[in-house]
């Protein structure tokens, strides 16, 4: 078997390349491994697809080494594809992906990445791209473009990104217009609300456990749509939302609605923004989809 490592040199605060580079030596594997460094947005999707147009009959694995977004276009290459599996070598700001396995630490050991077996997935189809963490809109999406304006800005990743990012959405993002149908069902006629997160895995936004009762593998697509609310609701609600205990909180139920479902169609005006796996979107109206075990995934023991 192939065994790739995509490095985004610009995810995280290291210098990526130097780490894979050590890890690899480290764990003893330099004659089972190739490096690619990604040049541009985008390039690991172009270089995977490049890659496996070339080797049609090899078994590959694709190692993703960067944080959500390089997870995203490395893994989107990857789907439906029978001799391609892809893993994870965190080391972006966020690593939410991750965190459903336990967290980065899981995947530190490169030796264990590449002799996992891998395991079917599902995957959220939005048109021709795939996400398979999360798809989020409103007051998050807010949050998410401040956060690729100042990796733009300073090219790398930044906890501290996601705070100034709230802040910001505080004063601008309280009420979103935007309509969401579950599988049909128009969730809230209003048509006005704070947020609404699409969940196949569990976290966003560098800690925050959006989707606590999402499954990778069960075909279903977790959704939760919150209410315009105050102010003061939203401190109490927050706190929630960070340890994944929202759904369950008797003091929010009258702002949340929660479904599960496998497909979800989302209309809003023109200009409306959504996040893909942390990358800005600009469409108002799309159609999500469960694509049910559309990925190999190798999760080290």
């Amino acid at each position: 078997m192939k065994n790739v490592f995509i490095v985004n040199p610009k995810a995280g605060s290291e210098d990526n390349l130097k780490l894979v580079k050590r890890k690899i030596a480290e764990a003893g594997i330099e004659d089972q491994c190739d490096i690619y460094v990604t040049l541009s947005k985008g390039n690991a999707t172009i270089f995977a697809d490049e890659y496996i147009l070339n080797h049609p009959d090899e078994e590959i694995r694709f190692i993703a080494c960067g944080g959500d977004g390089t997870i995203c276009e490395v893994f989107n290459a990857a789907v439906h594809r029978q001799n391609v599996s892809v893993s994870v070598f965190p080391c972006g700001s966020g690593n939410d992906f991750v965190k459903v396995f336990g967290g980065p630490e899981r995947f530190s050991d490169l030796k264990k990445i590449i002799e996992a077996p891998a395991k079917k997935i599902d995957v959220m189809r939005v048109g021709n791209r795939y996400s398979v963490n999360v798809i989020n809109f409103g007051f998050d999406t807010t949050v998410a473009i401040q956060v690729n304006e100042d990796r733009e800005r300073t090219g790398k990743g930044s906890k501290s990104s996601y705070t100034k990012g709230i802040v910001k959405a505080l004063f601008t993002s309280m009420k979103n217009h935007f309509k969401v149908y579950a599988d049909g069902e128009l969730l809230d006629t209003n048509g006005v609300s704070l947020l609404c997160t699409l969940g196949n895995g569990q976290y966003v936004g560098g800690s925050f456990r959006c989707s606590p009762r999402a499954v990778l593998d069960d075909g279903l697509i977790e959704v939760c749509l919150v209410k315009t609310i105050s102010r003061l609701k939203f401190i109490q609600l927050i706190k929630s939302y960070k340890e994944g205990t929202h759904l369950d909180n008797p003091e929010l139920q009258d702002v949340l609605i929660y479904r599960r479902a496998k497909k979800v169609d989302v209309e809003a005006p023109e200009g409306f923004a959504f996040s893909l796996d942390g990358e800005i979107v600009y469409q108002n109206k799309f159609s999500v989809e469960i694509e049910e075990k559309a990925l190999n995934l190798a999760v080290p023991e």
